[in-house]
C-alpha cells in the first residue's frame, strides 16, 4: 500500500466514526468522570475507539494503538503507531456544543508522519503528511502571516491540572492585551488546525497528551508553522506536555510571554 491509499483509507475509517457521534442518543451516553477536574468520558468516547482501532489495524495491522481511554499505553518507539483521541472536546460533546473533533496521528519509530483531525458537525478533514503539506478536504492550508497585534489567540485551560489555572488565565490575559482576542474552544484539535488553516495565529495550553495534540501538531508544522512546548522545547509523544503553535510572525512574540508568565 503505498502513502496516498494508506492515507485515504485512514481518513474513510475516521469519517466512518465521525457518524457515531453525529448520530449519538446524548439520554444514553453513560458520563464516568475519570481523574482531575471536570474529567468525563462517555459510552461514545468508548465506542467511537473500540471502532477506530479495529478500522485502523485492519488497515495497518502491524502498527501498535494508543488511545486515550486506555488504562495501559504501548510504546510507539518501533514500527507504526496510531495515537487515537476519539473524541477530543468530550465536554462540548456532552453538552451538544459542536466543537468536538476525532484525532489520529500515525507515527514510524516514534516521529511523527501523518495527522488526521476530523469534525463530524463540519465534514471538515484536516489531514498532513509528513514533508507533503497541510490539507482540509483536499485543498492545500497555510499558516497566517499576521502579526499578534492582527491575530486571533486560541488557548486550553489544562482543567485536569487545577495548578495550572491561574497561569494559564495571566497569560491570556496578557494575549488579550495585545491580540485582537482570544477564543477557548474546548478542543485542542480543533484549536490546532484552526491556527494551521490560518483562522488564528496562535495557540497554546499548559498540559497536554500526546493524542491531544499527536495529529495536529503536525497539520500546523505541515502548513507553515511552528509548534513547541512552552519553554521553546520539542514536543513530546511520550508523555504528555506544554504546546505552544503559531504562525512564523508571531512566534518570538510569544516566545516573551511564556517567559514573562513564567511557564
Amino acid at each position: 500500500m503505498n502513502e496516498d491509499e494508506l492515507l485515504q483509507k485512514i481518513t474513510e475509517a475516521v469519517a466512518q466514526c465521525g457518524e457515531i457521534i453525529i448520530n449519538a442518543d446524548r439520554t444514553q451516553a453513560g458520563i464516568d468522570e475519570k481523574a482531575g477536574h471536570a474529567n468525563f468520558v462517555t459510552e461514545y468516547d468508548k465506542r467511537v475507539q473500540k471502532e477506530l482501532e479495529k478500522k485502523l489495524l485492519a488497515i495497518l495491522p502491524e502498527a501498535v494503538f494508543v488511545g486515550e481511554e486506555e488504562d495501559i499505553h504501548a510504546s510507539i518507539e518501533k514500527g507504526y503507531a496510531f495515537i487515537v483521541d476519539p473524541i477530543d472536546g468530550t465536554t462540548n460533546f456532552i453538552k451538544d456544543y459542536h466543537i468536538s473533533m476525532i484525532s489520529v496521528g500515525l507515527t514510524l519509530d516514534g516521529a511523527q508522519y501523518m495527522g488526521i483531525v476530523y469534525n463530524p458537525y463540519l465534514k471538515e478533514m484536516f489531514t498532513a503528511v509528513k514533508g507533503k503539506g497541510a490539507f482540509l478536504n483536499g485543498k492545500a492550508i497555510q499558516v497566517s502571516k499576521e502579526p499578534l497585534s492582527n491575530g486571533v489567540v486560541l488557548f486550553g485551560t489544562s482543567p485536569y491540572y487545577k495548578e495550572l489555572s491561574k497561569r494559564s488565565f495571566a497569560l491570556a490575559y496578557q494575549y488579550f492585551d495585545k491580540a485582537l482576542d482570544i477564543r477557548r474552544s474546548g478542543s485542542s484539535a480543533f484549536d490546532l488546525c484552526s491556527v494551521a488553516a490560518g483562522r488564528a495565529e496562535v495557540f497554546f495550553e499548559l498540559m497536554l497528551s500526546p493524542w491531544d495534540y499527536a495529529a495536529g501538531s503536525l497539520i500546523v508544522e505541515e502548513a507553515g508553522g511552528k509548534v513547541t512546548t512552552a519553554e521553546g522545547m520539542p514536543i513530546t509523544l511520550q508523555k504528555g506536555c506544554s504546546v505552544i503553535a503559531s504562525n512564523a510572525v508571531c512566534y518570538a512574540e510569544c516566545a516573551k510571554y511564556m517567559s514573562e508568565c513564567n511557564v
